[in-house]
């Protein structure tokens, strides 16, 4: 009888060979890794590729459910992976010509084997809602067909993602290798031979998803901390230094939580290594953290306390002080909304400095939440967005005071260019997240502060909707087809509602949508965006475009978008 659970690593060369056959169940949510994700994993395996000549990389792992001596595994956790691996194989192969190409097609299509009773097909086999677009266009290496369809051609959020990062991907191997044969396929022998998963197998479906649970869980299991701390406190001479020092450890894993903690010792090793992080946690707070910090009472009362300190105000938004502690926390209540915390090691650093400086807090937070903001509307990879934060953070270890204060928090003229660009196109086409983001900080500066914002159910709403009806008002206001494109998904012409969204009233003429669908229960709007539309009495092109203008200028002031 088999094992129940099996595990091992294997270069990808093995991993999409005649040993797996995946299939993507159709319980499992869509393919969602959009173009930042994978953006992430090239630039990191390209990064890797170059500077590193004899390592091996490490992916991750896979949960399968698979019989040993089996190749049907249905995938239960690692179908991003697998999925965007398969299309950065398939967009190598498309890039190289004869026996290579032919060698490389293999590890995306099985050619089959009658003698061995192998039949031909994909290696990893998608849901079925996209099975056959995966194949026809990515697995049968029709990236030309794929990338002229038009958005109405892709049926759902899924196959839009296989489209963007195919065309990322394809990109990223264009300028990377520019048409050299040998350079690509080295880059191939690289990720089929030095790059790894691990695939961690089960025959029941059960088994599988405690797997699973086990492995995400975020529970009581060991973390990186607790080795640190085992290793970091027994070193200490004394019983009582152990008992001390124990005691002001679990103090600050008690105050931030046991996640927050080991968020705690992620964010001291950016301040100091200042790179992404390419290994696990544990060998990383080594080599770049405990390796520079000669004692345990030194790690725990000068770096990990302050840091700590630091933290809890970051998070809880608790800034005290006798004055502007108020509009320094209103800062940070909005870089909390931010969709990642990599400002967090920048901003702790200066805390844990600065604290006791308040107008000189409230100086640097204004303009560390304007670049977190750039960063997040302008959609800058996780890459981009460490490396100008790492540039502030060598910036906050050197000299810096009320007096002379760091400058590298501020937006240069050409950042500050991107973002005025990002603000002035199409809104509605960014992630939710983005998107709900701008809209709520815009209203905040149109309402000078006045409005709070705890929002449980937010969407964000077009004014002009995107189907205008043959005959309506909408198409008498706005008759030219070109001209609503040019607005429709513009700030001008969206709205904040804390309402679900209402289909029918989406269309209505802009006065039967204002009193359906704009106010709010006592006839007005808990948005002041909202409120000024509620004041119009018709909405017209002319009104948009005066309108955009308008808004445009109070993000440029708030913001001080202004260039040199």
């Amino acid at each position: 009888m088999g094992k129940k659970i099996s595990g091992a690593e294997y270069p990808l060369a093995k991993i999409f060979s005649s040993e797996f056959e995946y299939v993507i169940p159709s319980y499992q949510r869509p393919y969602a890794w959009t173009i930042d994700q994978a953006s992430e994993l090239f630039d990191d395996l390209y990064d890797f590729y170059r500077s590193e000549e004899e390592e091996g990389y490490f992916l991750g792992s896979i949960v399968l459910i698979k019989e040993e001596g089996k190749p049907q595994a249905e995938v239960i956790d690692g179908q991003q992976r697998l999925t965007t691996l398969t299309i950065l194989m398939a967009a190598l192969t498309s890039n190289v010509e004869g026996e290579d190409h032919a060698t490389l097609r293999e590890y995306i299509i099985e050619r089959g084997n009658k003698y061995e009773g192998v039949a031909a097909k994909p290696r990893l086999t998608l849901r079925e809602r996209d099975r056959e677009f995966f194949s026809r266009y990515v697995q049968s290496f029709n990236f030309e067909q794929l990338l002229a369809l038009g958005e109405q051609s892709l049926e759902n959020e899924s196959q839009k993602n296989i489209q963007g990062n195919s065309r990322l991907l394809l990109k990223r191997i264009s300028d990377r290798f520019k048409a050299d044969q040998d350079r690509l396929n080295d880059f191939a022998g690289f990720l089929l031979q030095r790059c790894f998963l691990v695939a961690v197998s089960t025959p029941s479906q059960k088994s599988a998803f405690r797997v699973f649970s086990v492995m995400n869980s975020r529970g009581l299991d060991l973390q990186p901390t607790d080795i640190i701390k085992a290793d970091v406190i027994g070193k200490l001479p004394s019983e009582t230094d152990q008992e001390k020092y124990n005691e002001r450890w679990e103090d600050m894993e008690v105050e931030l939580g046991r996640g927050g903690f080991n968020d705690l010792f992620a964010y001291v090793r950016m301040i100091y290594a200042k790179e992404k992080a390419k290994r696990a946690l544990l060998e990383e707070f080594r080599n770049h953290v405990l390796s520079k910090i000669s004692t345990t009472e030194a790690l725990i009362e000068d770096i990990l306390e302050p840091y700590a300190e630091a933290l809890s105000v970051l998070r809880e938004v608790n800034y005290r002080s006798d004055t502007d502690a108020e509009k320094i926390n209103s800062y940070l209540r909005w870089l909390n909304r931010i969709d990642n915390s990599d400002w967090i090691p920048p901003a702790m650093l200066f805390l844990a400095e600065q604290k006791d400086n308040p107008e000189y807090v409230l100086w640097f937070f204004k303009r560390l939440e304007r670049l977190a903001a750039y960063m997040h509307i302008c959609a800058r990879n996780v890459n981009e967005r460490i490396e100008r934060y790492a540039s502030l953070i060598r910036d906050l270890e050197s000299d810096h005071c009320p007096e002379k204060r760091v400058q590298s928090v501020e937006l240069t003229d050409a950042e500050k260019l991107a973002m005025v660009k990002a603000l002035n196109g199409d809104i509605y086409t960014l992630t939710a997240r983005r998107r709900n983001y701008l809209m709520l900080r815009l209203d905040s500066f149109v309402s000078d502060g006045a409005a709070s914002y705890d929002p449980s159910l937010l969407t964000i709403e077009h004014v002009l909707p995107q189907t205008v009806s043959a005959g309506s008002n909408w198409e008498k206001l706005w008759p030219d087809n070109d001209q609503r494109d040019n607005w429709i998904h513009r700030l001008a012409n969206l709205v904040p509602l804390n309402k679900r969204r209402n289909s029918k009233a989406q269309n209505f003429d802009f006065d039967d949508k204002k009193n359906a669908y704009f106010r709010g229960r006592s006839n007005v709007s808990s948005y002041a965006l909202t409120s000024q539309v509620l004041n119009e009495p018709t909405w017209t092109p002319e009104l948009v475009e005066n309108r955009q203008a308008d808004l445009m200028n109070v993000l440029k002031e708030k913001w001080s978008l202004d260039t040199a």
